[in-house]
């Protein structure tokens, strides 16, 4: 078996999908703005999130090419109440990452945009993962964890824990707060917990574009 190395520069495959995403942003944009309940509940923190919101401007130059898909929240909720498995199987939330900014992704085997994007997940994770950022990539296949650790095996992803909600209530609760309608969903997360913005789509994660828009949102 081949073992296939994480990507150092964004494949021209997930490029082409990540451009048809940002045709589509705008559209995003409206399940952005919409609210819900679901996993962990919504919470409204406006005077805990002010800052995000100062961080949605601050990136806002940095949502393009590779990355124009990503939407800025206009309700920067904290979902720090977000639940899912950790990579020793105890159940844990998002408020584990207070004092990172996170990356959360969720993805599944059997999606074939996800499974493009992971080795670049894995790859921004090596170049920039630090006690300031993290990616969080939550799997949502049912039963147990014995095919998404063979897939992370198999492609050479070795920088990304794996994250799992085999219920795919994760999904669930984040469609409902109108953050999901497909798979891949990536959301942007700041060291408090709030919501900076959104995509549904893959992304080149490896791409310089990416990398900017990473570097901007932890302010380095």
């Amino acid at each position: 078996m081949t073992t296939r190395t994480p990507l150092r520069l964004p494949s021209l495959k997930l490029i082409g999908i990540a451009a048809i995403a940002g045709i589509i942003a705008g559209a995003a944009a409206v399940y952005i703005r919409e609210a819900g309940s679901g996993n962990g509940g919504a919470q409204t923190a406006s005077g805990e999130c002010a800052a995000a919101k100062d961080v949605a401007a601050r990136i806002s130059p940095l949502l393009k090419g590779q990355v124009a898909a990503m939407v800025a929240a206009d309700e920067h909720r904290k979902l720090t109440t977000i639940a899912f498995k950790g990579a020793d199987g105890k159940p844990m939330t998002l408020d584990n990452f207070t004092g990172k900014t996170v990356l959360f992704n969720l993805w599944a085997t059997w999606c074939v945009p996800c499974r493009e994007e992971m080795p670049a997940l894995n790859a921004l994770e090596k170049e920039l993962g630090s006690d300031r950022f993290q990616v969080v990539p939550v799997n949502i296949d049912t039963g147990d964890d014995e095919k998404p650790k063979a897939f992370l095996s198999e492609i050479g992803v070795d920088a990304l824990k794996l994250y799992r909600d085999n219920t795919i209530e994760v999904f669930n609760s984040l469609k409902k707060k109108g953050l999901a309608f497909g798979l891949p969903v990536t959301l942007l997360i700041d060291d408090k917990g709030c919501l900076i913005s959104a995509m549904n789509g893959p992304a080149a994660w490896d791409s310089e574009d990416a990398k900017a828009l990473i570097k901007g949102a932890v302010g380095s």
